[in-house]
């Protein structure tokens, strides 16, 4: 395959994935009491992630960044040609009469050995314009950064499905526990922030609204449980930013195609102008960039997770649950071209995603996280990594093969059968 129709082929899954819905995050009552004002709603504005996005390479760049990376590894019997990104391997699965291939990060199960993946992070502060329009409010991630690099996303813990491997790594393995080698293992070593950077946010920003300019907000703040501020952030505004802050680290070497990208940053949610800062919010997305004018196509996976300080959301949701959320599915679906036979939100009759995003069916559940207790010296600190559902549940399997004939995981409890049909194979155009 080559890379131009690799790089078609990874935009228009996208397209499908981009044009799903799933149920969001909303602060709490506390939570938005807290909030400096509410904007005017204005409809046909909603929420966006940010797409993947083609680089425009400059003369030059890829002489200091080039990027030579090979995208599997010895003993991997694939992966997707024609690029150059992570190591990932291909398999698929039959369902509605139908083969569905999907391609994740790694080696293949059945080959064993462990795979590690560097994971790249850029830790960011916002610097917020005022009121006033002259003075500014810091809002730091300093006082998150260590607890983030000892989270269970990144530090070695417990579980049914292995010992002392992270968080990730035991959703892996627990989903491919009978096809996998006892050495399998996928992991994000080493794991380092690579730069700081602040975002300097505007109190206000142009929008277009039926063809007339109009300011709107581009912000809204409150202060946490722990006297810290949260940011509500309007997502137009930020998917700008993020793409110019992760071309940058692309530009500066800092972010490379054989890494899980990160950008952190602190108690910071997206909304949408359709709903306004008390509706339905964003706590983190996956994408990635690529250059189609290099062959292999370079491919710059990237996340973006907020920390999350208690008492902001329902459902167990703080600290890492958005980290987590977006690296397992990072792993689960790299290049968002997953498809499933399109299923429904549990407990939501007649809601639709037809992607193989894993876990954004537990975000339909009273219960989102799994704690996870790691030492940190003279103290042990519990966090919140969020359930993922597992592949057997994107079958429609009657019988899971995963560990413990699970649906879901660490939780085998949170999903008790197989993903509910909902009728037809895709989601309907929206």
């Amino acid at each position: 395959m080559s890379s131009k129709h690799v790089t078609a082929l990874l935009g228009i899954c996208f397209a499908i994935f981009a044009a799903t819905a799933s149920p969001a995050q909303v602060l709490t009552n506390s939570a938005r009491h807290q909030l400096d004002g509410a904007p005017q709603v204005i409809s046909g504005h909603p929420l966006q992630h940010a797409t993947p996005q083609a680089l425009r390479t400059l003369p030059g760049f890829f002489d200091d960044a080039k990027s030579n990376h090979a995208a599997n590894i010895q003993g991997n019997p694939g992966g997707l040609p024609g690029i150059d990104s992570v190591p990932n391997f291909s398999r698929a699965f039959t369902s509605q009469g139908q083969l569905w291939p999907y391609t994740m990060i790694g080696n293949d199960p059945a080959f064993g050995q462990r795979t590690r993946i560097p994971a790249k992070i850029i830790a960011v502060s916002l610097e917020l314009q005022n009121a006033d329009l002259v003075t500014t409010t810091k809002v730091p991630i300093a006082p998150f950064e260590d607890l983030v690099l000892r989270s269970p996303s990144f530090e070695q813990a417990n579980y049914s499905s292995g010992d002392n491997i992270q968080y990730t790594d035991a959703i892996q393995r627990a989903q491919f526990f009978h096809s996998m080698r006892q050495d399998w293992h996928t992991e994000l070593h080493p794991v380092k922030i690579v730069n700081h950077i602040t975002i300097q946010v505007p109190r206000f920003t142009t929008v277009d609204v039926n063809g007339t300019p109009t300011q709107v907000r581009t912000y809204f703040s409150g202060t946490t449980n722990e006297g810290g501020t949260f940011v509500v952030l309007l997502d137009s505004f930020f998917n700008d930013a993020f793409f110019n802050a992760v071309a940058a680290e692309i530009g500066n070497n800092n972010f490379t195609t054989d890494a899980l990208n990160i950008v952190l940053l602190p108690n910071t949610f997206l909304f949408s102008l359709d709903q306004g800062p008390q509706g339905s919010l964003t706590l983190g997305f996956h994408t990635f960039l690529f250059d189609d004018t290099v062959t292999p196509t370079p491919i710059w996976l990237t996340a973006f997770a907020s920390w999350i300080s208690p008492g902001l959301f329902e459902g167990g949701v703080e600290d890492v649950s958005a980290l987590s959320h977006e690296i397992g599915e990072s792993f689960g679906n790299p290049f968002l071209i997953n498809s499933v036979p399109a299923w429904q939100f549990p407990g939501f009759p007649g809601t639709c995603q037809d992607n193989l995003e894993q876990a954004d069916p537990i975000e339909a559940l009273a219960n989102e996280a799994f704690p996870v207790t790691i030492n940190q010296g003279r103290r042990n600190f519990t966090y919140h990594p969020q359930v993922e559902a597992l592949l057997p549940w994107f079958e429609e399997a009657m019988r899971s093969d995963a560990i413990h004939g699970a649906y879901s995981y660490p939780d085998t409890t949170a999903l008790t059968g197989p993903a509910i049909f909902f009728g037809q194979l895709s989601c309907p155009a929206q």
